[in-house]
């Protein structure tokens, strides 16, 4: 090996979170009394890993970091000089899905912002173990954005993942231990899917390395399902690896097979059908912020780990995956099904992410670079969307213990509260397609435009059909915030009338005013998402 170089300021986004996570453990050494120290250096870390991404999102050019020269990236062409490979490489998207995670880490923090500032009881180690975590999930969300290859992807996507398990049961209730062992079970099964799909990469490719050219190394295109351009793809494929033609051509369906293990793997963790099973119970189990960031911050490591491999074989000349159509169909169908049947607001964002997950995942028919930037639009706008929603669930039940989780508790919630009406409105409408969430319809016509432009039509209407009952979905629960209680007086009475609010959380009102600014922002300029993934 000749030499690796290495630019930390790169690395601060995922740098960041790891030093506020020793901050936080040697805040608690010194001050173990201070239940709130621990979310303040937290929070502050990941806005701080959101700032640190900001250089990757003007630049047309990719930041690349840990690149290796000489026989350590042997396994790629060299057309000049010594061959190389860079280990980290975050372009717009990747840098956009970074600054994604980061903020929503924030907010969920600030929706977790403890009640008192002082007298941790002796013992007590909840509140550092919880900042603890989410800095990790977030650090390992932010490393899989931008690893390109398989031992960091992998250790970086488990990093995402097992801090989750761990926060969803460090309540201690039944429901949430309940929910942490489906969760782990799940985690297991999609750790092993995703090991053998990584020996399977290394066996087509001979490369460790999640990288265009190591799969060109495989020697051959996929078989493709569907689609009007398969073939001029497939030529156009073979003809770019044509210096690969000598390798065997069984090696190009191993890497296929890859590629579908890789899917079934991530498709646990974004809840794909019928990777779904412990959505409900594990959202349900754990307390609002934890659910809030398994509905977002985990979402963006599961399918950002999945579009470093599909970017990778994209070169291939891939035009659609029949899996893929048929996992999302599935998903959109049964969790909007689902969420129709729901009265418990977590348990219906539960099964909307059920759904949700069905349309990110739809673009990605087109195994192109059309399919990878409408899948992440569609991701950002599902998780800007959902992360207000489960603010707002979050202050609801903070400002009324025993109340704020079913959709009966939200009648009337226009006249009591407008402000956050206002906010749960938008989300809705975001997530349902309809204005005035116009970004929510723009990611849905996003969406389907890989899909319409390599002729699955029946996918298509099948997308539209669900749309419809998406729309169903929400307004079940928009009607009841901007419908006047039929008695205002008894309405008053059931929800502790006027003078029974609980004191205000500053914080928790902060981060839902963030999530809430970043969802207008977003809704009036759509463009600017569009403009940040490049």
């Amino acid at each position: 090996m000749k030499g690796l170089a290495i630019d930390y300021a790169i690395l601060l986004p995922a740098l960041v979170p790891l030093a506020g996570l020793v901050l936080v453990l040697v805040a608690d050494l010194v001050s173990p009394h201070l239940r709130r120290l621990p979310y303040a250096v937290a929070g502050l870390a990941a806005l701080g890993s959101a700032a640190a991404t900001v250089p990757g999102l003007a630049g047309a050019t990719t930041r690349e970091t840990f690149c290796l020269t000489g026989r350590a990236a042997g396994s790629l062409p060299a057309s000049s000089g010594l061959p190389q490979v860079c280990l980290w490489q975050a372009d717009a998207l990747g840098s956009t899905l970074q600054l994604a995670a980061a903020l929503s880490a924030a907010v969920c923090i600030a929706l977790a912002w403890p009640r008192a500032r002082r007298s941790r009881p002796t013992g007590s180690t909840r509140e550092p173990v919880e900042a603890v975590l989410l800095l990790a999930a977030l650090s390992g969300t932010v490393v899989v954005a931008a690893s390109r290859d398989v031992g960091t992807w992998l250790v970086a996507l488990e990093l995402a993942t097992l801090p989750v398990i761990a926060l969803v049961a460090l309540s201690g209730r039944r429901s949430a231990v309940a929910g942490a062992t489906q969760l782990l079970v799940t985690s297991l099964v999609s750790f092993a899917l995703l090991v053998l799909g990584v020996a399977l990469w290394f066996a087509g490719t001979g490369s460790p390395f999640l990288t265009p050219d190591a799969a060109l190394s495989s020697g051959g295109a996929f078989s493709t399902v569907g689609g009007a351009s398969g073939a001029a793809s497939a030529a156009a494929s073979a003809a770019a690896s044509g210096a690969a033609a000598a390798l065997p051509s069984v090696s190009g369906g191993v890497v296929a097979l890859a590629t579908v293990l890789v899917l079934a793997g991530v498709g646990f963790k974004l809840s794909l059908v019928p990777f779904h099973a412990w959505t409900p119970t594990a959202y349900a189990g754990s307390s609002v912020p934890v659910a809030t960031f398994l509905a977002t911050v985990s979402k963006v490591a599961a399918l950002a780990a999945l579009l470093v491999v599909l970017r990778a074989v994209a070169v291939l000349g891939t035009p659609a995956v029949l899996s893929v159509a048929v996992l999302s169909a599935l998903s959109m169908t049964l969790g909007n099904v689902m969420a129709l049947r729901q009265d418990d607001v977590v348990r219906l964002l539960a099964w909307s992410t059920v759904a949700q997950a069905g349309w990110v995942v739809l673009p990605l028919v087109s195994i192109s670079a059309l399919g990878v930037g409408a899948s992440a639009t569609y991701l950002l706008t599902y998780v800007v969307a959902t992360l207000v929603a489960f603010a707002v669930v979050a202050v609801m039940v903070r400002d009324r213990p025993g109340q704020g989780r079913s959709i009966a508790d939200y009648e009337g919630l226009w006249q009591r509260s407008p402000w956050r009406a206002g906010a749960l409105v938008l989300a809705l409408t975001s997530l349902a397609g309809l204005p005035p969430g116009i970004i929510g319809l723009v990611g849905k016509i996003t969406a389907l435009r890989p899909v319409v432009a390599e002729g699955w039509i029946w996918l298509a209407v099948i997308a539209a059909a669900n749309a419809v009952i998406g729309v169903a979905v929400y307004l079940r629960w928009l009607r009841a915030v901007i419908t006047a209680p039929a008695d205002a007086a008894d309405t008053a009475r059931a929800h502790g009338g006027g003078g029974a609010l609980a004191r205000r959380r500053p914080v928790m009102v902060a981060g839902l005013v963030l999530a809430s600014a970043v969802l207008v922002v977003v809704s009036v300029q759509p463009d600017l998402l569009l403009r940040l993934l490049g």
